[in-house]
């Protein structure tokens, strides 16, 4: 399959949502409205619908995630540690390194890994590809919160932290699609038809939105950290995966190469609103968003050459 022509389409609508939001022809509180509607509305049905035409026995695959979500614990703990020797003083503590860890390690699997993937791949790879996200920033975003919760006299909230996450529109959208598939809930071809015209969309509002996002970040003084988080994050988390996959856990072609162009997509753009709420890396996780994307690039195109 020509690499071109798949990853050409993405970088068009991600552009056009750059540029046009660069020039002003879209301002931040329209693009916020546009967000909005896509990740509240477009991408929940697109989720929803997906999941629950999803076949639900060859979907749950324990190897899958283990190969998959192994390597990303293992490179959270490498960005942790690295994070402690490389730097400012004063961002060497428990939170600040958690931040940055999460940095190396967090994919933005829905903006970018799946439409890569779908490109790529073709749609009956989606009930996989949920399973993995379903439990993407449920992992992470606890893992972050509880190293920042390390010695503060709150502490964490299991309770909060588990509605924040239920009440999240991509997990709660997998996870009522997941449940309707088990009970053999069949909609009205009138809601299906509705709701199909709501997803139709999903894809290309959540690329021109990610375009649009970027025209909002710049390249800081951090990027040297930035740098090296994304490194870590697009060249040795996929080769991990592919590694796990491939010779651990030997999975079929199509399911390595679906748990590799997760891994290999770009730091996702939550990492940096965490990074915001804990005060801890704001800049380089901004800037490790614009970097990694860009870069991104060259990643998608190294492993649709190896693995197609």
């Amino acid at each position: 399959m020509n690499i071109v022509s798949i990853i050409f389409p993405l970088l068009f609508l991600v552009l056009l949502g750059y540029l046009l939001t660069d020039r002003k022809f879209f301002t931040e509180t329209q693009i916020a409205g546009i967000s909005k509607f896509t990740f509240y509305v477009s991408i929940p049905a697109f989720l929803f619908l997906n999941m629950l035409a999803a076949p639900l026995s060859q979907t749950l695959n324990i190897h899958a995630l283990l190969a998959f979500y192994v390597p990303v614990l293992i490179l959270y703990g490498l960005g942790f540690g690295l994070n402690r020797l490389f730097a400012p003083e004063s961002l060497r503590t428990t939170r600040a390194s958690g931040v940055f860890a999460l940095g190396a390690s967090y994919s933005n699997t829905v903006l970018v890994g799946l439409p890569i993937i779908i490109a790529a791949l073709g749609q009956d790879m989606l009930g996989k590809v949920f399973m993995i996200i379903t439990f993407h920033s449920a992992l992470l975003f606890a893992l972050t919160f509880i190293l920042a919760a390390k010695g503060q006299a709150q502490g964490f909230s299991w309770r909060q932290f588990g509605r924040s996450m239920c009440l999240n529109p991509v997990v709660l959208s997998i996870l009522l699609g997941l449940l309707a598939n088990a009970v053999g809930l069949v909609l009205p071809q009138q809601l299906q038809a509705g709701l199909r015209l709501l997803a139709q969309p999903a894809l290309a509002c959540a690329l021109f939105v990610l375009g649009a996002n970027l025209s909002f970040y710049r390249i800081g003084n951090d990027w040297r950290l930035a740098l090296l988080a994304s490194l870590l994050k697009l060249l040795l988390l996929p080769a991990l995966v592919y590694l796990c996959g491939h010779w651990l856990f030997a999975l079929p072609a199509d399911s390595v190469a679906m748990l590799v162009l997760l891994s290999a997509s770009p730091l996702g753009v939550n990492a940096y609103l965490i990074a915001t709420q804990l005060q801890s890396h704001q800049g380089t996780l901004a800037t490790c968003v614009v970097l990694s994307t860009l870069l991104s690039v060259l990643s998608f195109s190294f492993w649709l050459w190896l693995l197609l």
